[in-house]
């Protein structure tokens, strides 16, 4: 049966590293990906114009190369965060997490019976269209779907520790922006409230024995992360690395044509 690696190297204590797509929705990228030994994929629904059947395609496609995909689905939806497990995503992002009541109706959208409600269909996406004794297949989705509660708001920053402690949350991610919006700080990244609230997340994860997530822009950044305790991170975006990267090379080119 398919496993998740992600998950069974942060519960050893490792650092996995991700990629996020929010523009390029082409076959190749997850190879790509894949290829540079990237640790995960995550898709996002929450911010894109990815449709369903987008999605569904590139989550295909990684599973075709060993990448483990996860999707950010719009906040709080059940048909968004049951059809995407159905589609054989390998967990959810759940963004704007506030409270341990929210972070429940998560677990129950996304996990089998005895965790959650999660409605059951099988021979379809999720399980490699085989058919077969349901009951192991039940059993390995709780056991592998990897969930993220992003923690965003003051509120969620508040119920922390109840958050990160619901059974099925397997990291507590920063949505830093977001957060700092909540605050009333937008954008104030050196804040010493902004920074004590990154500080009261990472030690909840901890305490918890789950993992800290958040988004680095450059592997400076990232190994500042790492640093920091963080041990789900994605190194920066499509849009990020192909910004970053033309706004480089036609410097470097017009600086020469000078």
């Amino acid at each position: 049966m398919r496993t998740n690696p992600v998950k069974e190297k942060l519960k050893e204590g490792g650092v996995c590293l991700g990629h996020i797509i929010m523009e390029f929705a082409s076959p190749g990228l997850t190879t790509m990906l894949a290829n540079a030994q990237f640790d995960f994929v995550l898709f996002d629904t929450e911010h894109t114009r990815f449709s369903i059947e987008t999605i569904g395609g590139m989550i295909r496609y990684a599973r075709s190369v060993g990448l483990p995909a996860f999707v950010r689905v719009p906040r709080g939806q059940y048909d968004q965060m049951s059809r995407i497990m159905d589609a054989g995503a390998d967990g959810i992002m759940a963004p704007n997490v506030q409270s341990q009541v929210e972070a429940e109706r998560i677990i129950q959208a996304t996990k089998y019976a005895p965790l959650g409600k999660r409605g059951t269909a099988f021979g379809i996406a999720h399980d490699d269209f085989e058919v077969g004794d349901v009951l192991p297949k039940i059993a390995q989705a709780n056991a592998q779907t990897l969930i993220i509660a992003q923690i965003e708001s003051v509120s969620g920053v508040e119920n922390v520790e109840a958050i990160i402690g619901v059974e099925g949350v397997d990291v507590g991610w920063i949505g830093h922006f977001d957060l700092t919006q909540s605050m009333g700080i937008p954008g104030q990244f050196e804040h010493p409230d902004y920074l004590a609230a990154v500080e009261k997340v990472i030690a909840a994860c901890q305490r918890q024995g789950k993992a800290g997530g958040f988004m680095g822009a450059t592997p400076d950044a990232v190994m500042q992360l790492v640093r920091k305790g963080f041990r789900c991170i994605a190194y920066s975006s499509d849009i990020g690395i192909y910004r970053a990267a033309l706004t480089e090379g036609l410097q470097a080119i017009r600086k020469h044509l000078q």
